[in-house]
């Protein structure tokens, strides 16, 4: 399936200058859904995962999907004040700023081998501030599997550390 023609660009969002690759044409489409939601699997080339971590928000859209199939956990890593139990927090740098992510303290126990997932790939900071969360927790971080992957921010850099795979690369 040609996944790239249900990706539209939206230029100038969220800001100027920025082209934002919109997924919506893709979830809408029930047939490419479940075409992505099998490609994505397929990438993991049979490898047992005990939980699927999704950041949020894209992570929230496929993770779930892929955690089913896998007959895993789906845990979700949350902006602050989001996730209402005691949590693990994790900043990070943004081209602008910092950010924080979070993760419930009980979400991944000891040796629990993950997927990383979310549906973009840009500078990194994300996924790099997830994986030391998991890793913290005491999860093995299995594979990160990405939709898309922007490769001209080379956020793959940020976690060399791991297997990275990702559906579609701009």
């Amino acid at each position: 399936m040609d996944f790239k023609s249900f990706i539209r660009d939206v230029p100038n969002f969220p800001k100027e200058g920025v082209i934002f690759k919109d997924i919506t044409l893709l979830l809408q489409n029930p047939n490419a859904l479940k075409e992505t939601t099998n490609a994505l699997f397929e990438l993991l080339e049979g490898q047992k995962i005990d939980k699927v971590v999704g950041m949020e928000s894209r992570g929230f859209i496929f993770g779930p999907l892929l955690a089913q199939k896998l007959n895993a956990g789906f845990v979700p890593i949350r902006k602050p004040g989001k996730l209402p139990s005691e949590t693990l927090s994790e900043a990070y740098d943004l081209e602008y700023g910092t950010d924080t992510l979070e993760i419930h303290i009980d979400a991944i126990k000891k040796g629990d081998k993950v997927l990383v997932h979310d549906d973009v790939l840009a500078t990194g900071g994300t996924a790099n501030a997830a994986c030391k969360l998991i890793e913290s927790l005491g999860g093995e971080i299995v594979q990160c599997n990405f939709l898309i992957e922007l490769t001209f921010l080379n956020g793959v850099s940020k976690i060399k550390d791991y297997p990275v795979k990702s559906l579609l690369k701009y």
